[in-house]
């Protein structure tokens, strides 16, 4: 009979289980709807899964997440082209977010299903942010609009956190971006960026949104120079800018008080 100790344990495993099933599930359907979005297949005309080369109707055990990539070699069945490894990494990607998520949720001293909705709606977006922006340089209206609103609603109206702190957010993260676009005339970067810093600042809050922005510069300026050094790329190369904001507002979300109070403790504030 199982002590108390390896019940824990084993309920947690369990549990961690069925996130990552979740989590797999959710970057497969995410990975359909981009696709279909881009190509502008409308998303309830024909619910089954197809390939994104030849349209060919996937059966049940070929749309299982990560396994029919395997199994099938990459390569769809029908029209034999390769079904690209990002799929996989999409879905796998998502799983372990998931359960990255659910395990900051479960250290928390007050549970809150409402900031545990919150986080998994904010996940779904900036997933489909990262991935759409990095294979086509876009950062989709509709999903950023859909998140400064569903960010504004759960923080502000059903937690009841500061709306002054979240507002403040949003203008600092829409404004800097827009100063941007107004003195380069869209050169620097693109609209998509300022919604993009709106959203951030009605999830994150000001000071988070600041943290958010720094680090994905600093990811940006760090992976840009290693590319160019390796001549991927050159000073004339589209950067997906949405791919870095991601990462930062993800950090930000879940560590941004430990490393704002780390930094005030090192310059002696």
């Amino acid at each position: 009979m199982l002590d108390l100790g390896s019940y824990v344990v084993l309920l947690g495993g369990i549990i961690y289980f069925f996130v990552f099933i979740l989590g797999l599930i959710l970057g497969s359907f995410l990975n359909s709807w981009m696709w279909r979005v881009r190509d502008n297949i409308k998303i309830l005309s024909n619910s089954r899964s197809m390939c994104p080369n030849c349209r060919y109707q996937l059966a049940w055990y070929e749309n299982i997440p990560v396994i029919s990539w395997l199994a099938l070699r990459a390569h769809c069945r029908n029209c034999k082209k390769t079904i690209h490894w990002s799929y996989p990494v999409v879905e796998l990607s998502s799983g372990l977010l998931m359960m990255y998520i659910v395990q900051q949720h479960l250290k928390l001293v007050h549970f809150s299903e409402w900031t545990l909705l919150r986080d998994v709606s904010f996940l779904t977006l900036l997933i489909i942010i990262f991935v759409y922006d990095l294979r086509y340089k876009i950062i989709l209206s509709r999903v950023v609009w859909a998140g400064t609103i569903i960010g504004l609603l759960i923080n502000i109206f059903v937690l009841n956190f500061s709306a002054d702190t979240y507002l403040l957010g949003m203008i600092i993260g829409g404004g800097f971006f827009l100063l941007q676009f107004v003195i380069s005339r869209g050169r620097w970067i693109g609209g998509g960026d300022v919604r993009m810093g709106v959203m951030m600042g009605a999830w994150l809050g000001w000071q988070n949104t600041l943290l958010a922005l720094f680090i994905a510069y600093v990811l940006g300026a760090l992976i840009g120079l290693g590319l160019m050094l390796f001549k991927k790329v050159d000073g004339k190369t589209e950067v997906p800018f949405g791919v870095f904001l991601a990462v930062g507002t993800l950090v930000a979300l879940y560590h941004g008080t430990t490393i704002i109070n780390w930094y005030v403790n090192l310059i002696g504030f």
